[in-house]
């Protein structure tokens, strides 16, 4: 480590929300995040729009936080920005606008991979945040990825399961559009559960080849022929028991991710585990993981809020570890957008 004062200012841009952040060596100045609220009337991210709408915000953002950090772009030592992996069209908005600026302050640039950085959100130097122990476990979880990580260093992870199909995120937005609720539907499912019985219906769960594998897609399609069926002998049936529903739905998806855990858990003799991702915002799943503390005798991590679903200061704090490695990029740096941890 360096006691010297690094300003690094980071670009997040794989899906729709353009992000911008300033860290001072391992600490958070700003955080500025413009959320694309387009995508609502669409029931989901239409990637042509959200590549357009990072265009007009990416230059606002970035000179609100540095206004906010109090740092002028002539401070900079270096931009981190996220290669991949997300949508195409959004990692490109990032990635021209990174190396354009790293030309004109003649500052280097470092390439980020998005997954690594949810998981490195932990190590963000925040008093209201546990730094995890190597080796630990991370359950990262979030609209278009659902992994197991063992976690050896900052830069040695191993996938211990992942998704065969649907992610988790998938899976709670595409069951709340079953319920007529609005994009993004997971945080809506919450709200819902909170007031219902959780074991008022039964779902299946999905079996996997690998058993820390996870597979979603089944339990999509178990939900939508009992929503069929049930609304075919009553139309009201959605509404009068929307809470329960909700509630019988996280259940099943959050028993689902904590019997894999679980599972590596055993299989690893790892016993710190972290979560990470913006479906690790879930309250049903930060709740249960925090009884296995008493349960199982795990040491858990649970990420603040703001370094859940996507934003540049994990971005940043991947960054500054790269940048005292001295792990740079040249100008024939791309965007790869099914880019492995």
């Amino acid at each position: 480590m360096t006691t010297k004062s690094i300003y690094i200012l980071s670009i997040e841009s794989s899906c729709d929300d353009t992000a911008a952040a300033i860290l001072q060596n391992d600490t958070v100045l700003s955080n500025v995040i413009a959320n694309q609220k387009i995508h609502a009337a669409y029931g989901g991210v239409v990637p042509e729009l959200a590549s357009r709408e990072h265009q007009k915000n990416i230059v606002p953002v970035v000179q609100q936080a540095l206004k906010q950090a109090g740092i002028d772009k002539k401070e900079l030592h270096a931009i981190a920005f996220t290669k991949g992996p997300g949508l195409m069209g959004s990692l490109l908005v990032g990635v021209s606008f990174s190396k354009s600026l790293s030309i004109a302050l003649g500052i280097p640039l470092i390439a980020v991979n998005h997954m690594q950085a949810h998981v490195l959100a932990h190590f963000i130097n925040d008093d209201n945040q546990n730094i995890p122990q190597f080796p630990f476990l991370c359950l990262t979880i979030s609209g278009g990825h659902t992994q197991i990580l063992k976690v050896m260093s900052y830069n040695n992870f191993e996938i211990l399961g992942e998704t065969i199909d649907d992610a988790v995120g998938e899976a709670f937005d595409k069951s709340a559009k079953l319920l007529g609720l609005s994009y993004p539907g997971g945080p809506l499912i919450d709200k819902h559960a909170k007031k219902g019985n959780k074991n008022a219906f039964q779902f299946t769960k999905p079996k996997t080849k690998n058993e820390l594998d996870f597979s979603f897609s089944g339990l999509k399609t178990a939900i939508l022929y009992f929503l069929q069926k049930k609304v075919k002998n009553n139309p009201n049936f959605i509404k009068e028991n929307l809470n329960d529903i909700c509630a019988s739905i996280q259940n099943t998806i959050v028993e689902i991710l904590m019997h894999k855990l679980q599972l590596a858990s055993k299989k690893t003799g790892i016993k710190h585990i972290a979560i990470a991702g913006g479906v690790s915002a879930n309250s049903e799943i930060r709740k249960t993981l925090k009884t296995f503390e008493n349960t199982l005798g795990w040491k858990t991590y649970i990420p603040k809020f703001e370094y859940t679903t996507d934003n540049a200061a994990m971005i940043g704090i991947v960054g500054y570890y790269k940048f005292l490695d001295k792990q740079f990029e040249d100008m024939s740096v791309s965007a790869n957008a099914r880019m492995k941890i």
